[in-house]
């Protein structure tokens, strides 16, 4: 496969069974073929799209100095800011190129849930930040909620199988800035190559070169959106889920030509978990004589823990 396909959530969304039909089929089929679409029909508006990165802009030019007091010690990176430098891809000693917020879940009606997970952190010289990162965050959760339903249907399983496991899911949004590159980069990418480590991500911001997709024979693609269009992908724990039969495809971003290094480049990619407790051990429906069991058993959380160990946000 040498393109990113495209499809329409609207199609899914729709009374007609046939267009849900083959909405379900196009993006089973993209998954699992390189594990990349491209989404329109989605619940962000343009306006959303144009504030949210005008605030992100905002916090970005902020000083080190007040930035870094949002960079909060012991969560692993989980909420609030990471400064430059900070994250490195699985197996890859030099940090990537870029620094970055995190928002992350807003519990609604489980208090026992809530005292889990980091509070979200609050940046008071920008209100409307908080606002509108929150407004982004819950349209996204709800645009991957009927992704997944769809991926439920093309593996046979009952339609709503993610929906508890998703629903105040330990999930992420995370705008980063990949800052203009002053001096020849040693062996550094803005994002070196690496799966994500999730169920399914929702990208925003892919509408130029730098995004690359590896395919099966190994190459390199070009992965870009349309304005209208956000870019999914697989993700490891679903890719562990389903035996491969999904797969997480390996993807970076890569340094622009020396003449654009003094432009930054923003991107947004909203990080679908689910709840800690999920079992993503190996579905029966994807276990068979060709294809025998790949992974161990093993709990989301204990994963995200393992990785998070791996990209040396937390210490073991």
């Amino acid at each position: 496969m040498q393109k990113i396909p495209s499809v329409n959530l609207q199609d899914f969304l729709s009374d007609d069974s046939e267009k849900k039909k083959v909405f379900t089929k196009q993006i089973g089929t993209a998954f699992n073929e390189i594990g990349f679409v491209a989404l329109k029909g989605h619940f962000l508006s343009d306006e959303l799209t144009t504030n949210l990165y005008k605030e992100i802009k905002h916090f970005f030019e902020l000083s080190e100095e007040m930035k870094k007091k949002y960079e909060i010690e012991g969560i692993g990176g989980q909420r609030g800011y990471t400064s430059f430098g900070k994250e490195s891809a699985k197996g890859k000693k030099e940090a990537d190129l870029k620094e970055f917020w995190h928002f992350g879940q807003y519990v609604q009606n489980d208090e026992v849930l809530k005292k889990q997970y980091p509070e979200n952190v609050i940046v008071s010289e920008i209100p409307e930040f908080n606002s509108i990162g929150k407004e982004t965050f819950q349209l996204l959760e709800k645009t991957a909620k009927y992704v997944l339903r769809a991926i439920a249907l093309h593996l046979g399983l009952d339609e709503f199988y993610f929906d508890p496991y998703i629903l105040n899911g330990n999930s992420i949004l995370r705008p980063i800035h990949y800052p203009p590159i002053q001096d020849k980069p040693k062996g550094a990418e803005r994002a070196a190559a690496h799966g994500d480590i999730n169920l399914i991500t929702l990208l925003m911001g892919a509408h130029g070169k730098g995004l690359q997709v590896q395919n099966h024979n190994g190459e390199w693609i070009d992965a870009i959106a349309q304005p209208d269009e956000l870019m999914i992908n697989v993700g490891d724990m679903l890719s562990r889920l389903t035996n491969n039969k999904l797969k997480s495809t390996i993807h970076k971003v890569i340094n622009p030509p020396e003449e654009l290094w003094g432009t930054s480049r923003y991107s947004i990619p909203f990080f679908m978990h689910p709840k800690a407790e999920m079992k993503l051990n190996c579905l029966e429906e994807c276990i068979d004589a060709n294809h025998p069991k790949l992974y161990e058993d093993i709990t989301a959380g204990e994963f995200l823990t393992e990785r998070l160990i791996e990209l040396g946000l937390i210490k073991a």
